[in-house]
């Protein structure tokens, strides 16, 4: 009788133990869905990387452009054009054909090319071109703007006995980037010439000339009668040169002929954001229901200003996160200023680790904070939780007590 009292206490106590153990597990299991990242439910958006290229007149362009689906479905997006100025054709292509249309999945994205054609009527001056992303329920749309500007074609200076053409006069891009022009220089004279080579750019900008497909840096040309060579022109610019177009001028001689053509260097600025804390820490500690706060700065790192910066957060479901500021109207370059965000976590998240994405994005520029926010149990919930335990520990003493006097 005294075996069968005590097995049955062993059976109490392991029933006691699951029951336990599965409210801790169940739990657990809350609390990692709670941290899986928290996506909005439906996000498309259409983008380019350059908003603004420079073509000499009569030149086609061809521009990628990003279909993402930054939501939790997958979607079907059609693409349309608004009407494109007189004199060019526009195409959205991939591969050889033409599309209308593109499934993208969800946190994924695809590009499509976008192709300019203008026609021999279209004169120098700026065209717009809009492309716009809508979902096939037409609930959701992007649109993307790209600005092409078109100039009049270098005119080469020539002469009876030296021809220079080139077929790329313009370049454009960043401060930090090399430009590469490329230039056709043909000996008209009846024998074997050397040609001097001279670069003039802005100052504290180098220009040197290079043997097409080589690294070495060459000052003169040797061409022998009737003959032609192309030669390249490296120019990099003075890294904390502003926005804005810079000449280069080449010239070619030699004691009986001279040629100069002139190039152009479109620089367009760079847009890079910061974002952090002072401590580089990511961190918060907060109580559900509480708020709590956290100061960040933002950053204009790059050589152009940045307008209009908004603030989002991907969070979990039923929490709070505010901005103060909520938006920054323009950052100057090298300019910083501090960001107070407050954190409120829902009434009934778990203790535990939840994340927190912070979004800080700007016309061309974004970045994102992964902030780790710790829901701690306030401290009178501790000792409710340790008046329960005690409780349930002299339960299990009295039974045991109880059933071994049987």
């Amino acid at each position: 009788m005294v075996l069968t009292s005590r097995f049955g206490f062993r059976e109490t106590l392991w029933v006691l133990l699951g029951i336990v153990f599965f409210f801790v597990g169940s739990s657990a299991q809350a609390a990692e869905d709670k941290e899986k990242k928290d996506l909005p439910d439906r996000a498309i958006s259409l983008f380019s990387e350059y908003t603004g290229v420079v073509v000499s007149q009569g030149e086609s362009v061809s521009l990628d452009l990003t279909v993402a689906d930054n939501g939790r479905h997958d979607e079907n997006v059609h693409l349309t054009m608004s009407p494109v100025p007189k004199g060019w054709k526009a195409l959205l292509k991939t591969y050889s054909f033409g599309i209308t249309g593109i499934h993208v999945n969800s946190e994924k994205s695809k590009s499509v090319t976008l192709r300019l054609e203008p026609d021999d009527t279209v004169q120098p001056g700026k065209y717009e071109f809009t492309v716009k992303a809508e979902t096939e329920d037409r609930k959701l749309s992007s649109e993307a703007t790209v600005t092409v500007n078109v100039e009049a074609k270098v005119q080469v200076q020539k002469s009876k006995d030296i021809n220079i053409n080139t077929s790329y006069p313009v370049l454009t891009g960043p401060p930090d980037a090399k430009f590469e022009f490329s230039l056709e220089v043909e000996n008209k004279l009846d024998k074997d010439t050397l040609f001097n080579l001279v670069g003039h750019g802005p100052e504290n900008w180098d220009v040197n000339f290079k043997p097409a497909y080589e690294d070495k840096f060459i000052s003169s040309l040797r061409l022998k009668a009737n003959q032609s060579q192309t030669v390249a022109v490296e120019v990099k610019p003075f890294p904390l040169a502003p926005p804005g177009e810079y000449p280069i001028s080449v010239r070619v001689s030699s004691p009986e002929a001279k040629g100069e053509v002139e190039l152009k260097v479109v620089l367009t600025g760079t847009q890079k954001l910061e974002a952090g804390t002072s401590n580089g820490l990511l961190s918060l500690n907060a109580l559900a229901g509480q708020e709590a706060n956290l100061s960040i700065y933002v950053k204009n790192s790059g050589s152009a200003p940045l307008n209009n910066i908004r603030f989002l957060s991907f969070k979990p479901e039923n929490w709070t996160v505010t901005f103060k500021p909520e938006g920054i109207d323009s950052l100057g370059q090298g300019d910083m200023k501090q960001v107070e965000v407050t954190v409120k976590p829902s009434a009934e998240a778990l203790v535990g680790d939840y994340s927190v994405v912070l979004n800080v994005e700007a016309e061309k520029a974004a970045k994102n904070l992964e902030l780790r926010v710790t829901v701690k149990a306030s401290t009178a919930w501790g000792w409710i939780g340790i008046g329960i335990i005690v409780l349930v520990m002299l339960g299990l003493v009295g039974l045991f007590v109880r059933l071994g006097r049987r």
